[in-house]
């Protein structure tokens, strides 16, 4: 069974290096593919040197800064092409632990999705302020009950999909571009598919500047809006 991790990347030169680094350490069997939208911050030219000498790390570069949804399905129609197994998403930032991939990996022999999740028994987040805390576990819950999933923590970015089953669930035109773009597809595997959770450790960035705003807030927040109203009243 072969496996890559897709690791998008906007700015991550502070981070990347020590993140391909720890996830070949810890799973030397994977590979690795960065989609950089452009970084001004020589995030690709760092990425290059890796892949220079080491087979197992690849770079797709984007012109643009195109958001993370496209990156991802740039990223998953590289691995489809490939024939890969299964298809990781993961964060550069350091924020996800390539030590928790193990338990991900091996719960995807019985699944077509499995998450990375915070917000179960044995998950947990360091060094976020309350305030942030009480933002994502509100946000995941509201999530979780205008969509009707049993799923705790639906915009985990740490995820492994079984990639026949992966294919199948993008074939359709994928409607977000920020972080909504994690619920959207989790709402469609748990309507078609098996999804489990595992519980991860997220440790918030040191290094680097955060992707979110307002706006990909409020964009996650209105879709999950329509898609809930559209459920119940169909």
């Amino acid at each position: 069974m072969t496996t890559v991790v897709i690791i998008p990347t906007f700015n991550e030169a502070l981070t990347i290096r020590d993140t391909v680094s720890q996830l070949l350490s810890e799973q030397p069997s994977v590979s690795v593919l960065v989609v950089d939208d452009n970084s001004p911050d020589g995030t690709a030219d760092i990425v290059s040197g890796i892949s220079n000498l080491d087979p197992r790390v690849a770079l797709l570069q984007r012109q643009t800064k195109q958001g993370l949804g496209s990156a991802y399905l740039e990223g998953f129609e590289w691995a489809f092409e490939r024939e890969f197994d299964f298809v990781v998403e993961m964060d550069a930032d350091g924020s996800h632990q390539a030590r928790d991939l193990a338990s991900l990996l091996a719960a995807s022999s019985n699944a077509d999705l499995v998450i990375g999740s915070r917000w179960i028994s044995g998950g947990s987040v360091l060094n976020w302020p309350n305030s942030r805390r009480f933002v994502s576990r509100i946000g995941n819950r509201y999530a979780k009950f205008m969509l009707g999933t049993n799923i705790m923590d639906m915009t985990s970015g740490f995820r492994v999909y079984r990639a026949q089953f992966l294919r199948k669930l993008v074939h359709e035109p994928v409607s977000s571009h920020g972080y909504s773009f994690q619920v959207e597809l989790a709402y469609r595997a748990f309507s078609t598919g098996v999804v489990v959770e595992r519980p991860i450790t997220f440790i918030e960035r040191v290094n680097g500047k955060s992707k979110m705003s307002l706006a990909i807030v409020f964009e996650a927040l209105t879709k999950v809006t329509v898609w809930g109203l559209r459920r119940i009243l169909s």
